[in-house]
C-alpha cells in the first residue's frame, strides 16, 4: 500500500534554536515543475542581471553583509559553498524560517542561481532513485546510498522518497544506510535529524528501516575511500553514489579520476554514480568572474573521457543551464 499524502511541511533542528523546512520534491511547496526553454530564457536574463550586479559590486558586498545567505556566498569566494548554505537555498524564498526572512535572503532564495539547485536537486533524487529501481534487489540485499560531500544528503532522502512513493516494495522490509562522506559535521548533523523527521508517524519514509552515517572523509585523499566502502558492504551492497554539488564540480581531473577508481573496484558490478558537473558556458564564467567560487567547469565530452578513464560509462545526461546532471555504470 502507498503512503499516505502528508500535506504538512516537516522541520528538523539546525542551530542556535534554528528549525529548518526538510525538503521533500514530491511535496508542492518544494516541488519545482519547468520547462527547458522557461530555464533557458531565466539563464539569459540572469546573465544580464550579473552586469548589472558588477557595475554595482561595492554596494552588492556590503548589501550581503547584512543578509546570513549573502554573509555565506561571501565566505564562498575563492572556495566552495558549504553545506547547509547550499541546503537554504534549496528551501525556496516562501519556505524560509523567521530567522531568514530578510529581504535581502528572500531575494537571494528567489534568483536564478538558488532555482537552478532546486532543479538540481530533483534531477539527482530522480537519476538515483532510477538507478536503484533497476538493480537487483533480492530478499536479502542491503540498500547503501553513499553520498560524497553530501552535506545534510538531501538528494539521498529525497531518492528514497521517490521510490516509497512509486515503488515501495523495493525497500519494504530492507536495510538502508544513507552514509554521508564528508569532512563537514554540521550538514550530515542536521542531515540525521531531517531523516528522523521523515521516519515519523505519517512521513513519507515511515517504516522504513534506514539510517545515516557520517564517515569524515575528503575527497583529496581517495586512498581512505576503500576503507569506507568495506565497512559499508558495499561490493555486496545495491550501491547508488552521488555527489550532488561537490566532486565533479569543484574536484581537480585527477581527484574526480582516482576517486571514480576507487569507488569502480569497491562497490559491486552494478553499482550507479549519480552528479552534477558544473557546466562550461559564457554564462559559468561570467558567474565566476563575479562571485570567485573555485568550480571547475568542463563540456560533457572531457567529463565523459574522465570517467572512462576510471572504468566508468555516463549513461545519462539531463543539460541544464550551469550543470550537467549524470548517471555513471561501470564498464
Amino acid at each position: 500500500m502507498a503512503p499516505t499524502l502528508n500535506t504538512s511541511i516537516l522541520y528538523a533542528a539546525h542551530q542556535d534554536g534554528i528549525d529548518l523546512a526538510v525538503v521533500d520534491i514530491t511535496h508542492p511547496a518544494f516541488a519545482v515543475v519547468v520547462t527547458d526553454d522557461e530555464l533557458a530564457a531565466m539563464a539569459d536574463q540572469h546573465i544580464v542581471e550579473l552586469a548589472q550586479q558588477r557595475a554595482m559590486a561595492p554596494a552588492i558586498q556590503q548589501a550581503l553583509e547584512q543578509s546570513q545567505i549573502g554573509r555565506s556566498l561571501r565566505a564562498a569566494s575563492g572556495s566552495y559553498l558549504a553545506g547547509m548554505p547550499t541546503y537554504i537555498l534549496k528551501l525556496g524564498p516562501e519556505n524560509l524560517g523567521a530567522a531568514e526572512t530578510s529581504p535581502i535572503d528572500r531575494r537571494i532564495a528567489a534568483s536564478f542561481p538558488a532555482f537552478a539547485l532546486r532543479v538540481r536537486l530533483q534531477d539527482i533524487a530522480r537519476l538515483l532513485a532510477d538507478g536503484l529501481a533497476g538493480m537487483r534487489l533480492d530478499a536479502r540485499r542491503q540498500v547503501r546510498l553513499i553520498n560524497i560531500a553530501g552535506g545534510p544528503a538531501s538528494d539521498s532522502w529525497n531518492a528514497l522518497i521517490l521510490l516509497q512513493a512509486e515503488r515501495p516494495e523495493l525497500l519494504a522490509g530492507r536495510g538502508v544506510v544513507i552514509a554521508v562522506l564528508d569532512l563537514d559535521v554540521t550538514g550530515p548533523a542536521f542531515g540525521q535529524r531531517a531523516l528522523a523527521a521523515l521516519r515519523t508517524s505519517g512521513a513519507p519514509l515511515n517504516g522504513l528501516d534506514v539510517a545515516m552515517r557520517h564517515v569524515r572523509y575528503g575527497w583529496s585523499d581517495a586512498s581512505r575511500l576503500r576503507q569506507a566502502l568495506d565497512q559499508l558492504d558495499a561490493g555486496e551492497a545495491a550501491c547508488v553514489i552521488s555527489s550532488e554539488g561537490g566532486l565533479f564540480e569543484y574536484g581537480t581531473d585527477a581527484e574526480i579520476v582516482a576517486n571514480l577508481g576507487e569507488l569502480h573496484t569497491g562497490t559491486a558490478a552494478d553499482a550507479v554514480m549519480v552528479g552534477s558537473v558544473t557546466r562550461e558556458s559564457e554564462l559559468m564564467r561570467v558567474s565566476q568572474s563575479l562571485h570567485g567560487i573555485l568550480l571547475h567547469p568542463r563540456t560533457v565530452d572531457a567529463f565523459r573521457a574522465l570517467a572512462a578513464e576510471a572504468g566508468w560509462a555516463v549513461e545519462r545526461v539531463i543539460e541544464r543551464p550551469l550543470s550537467y546532471h549524470v548517471s555513471l555504470k561501470k564498464q
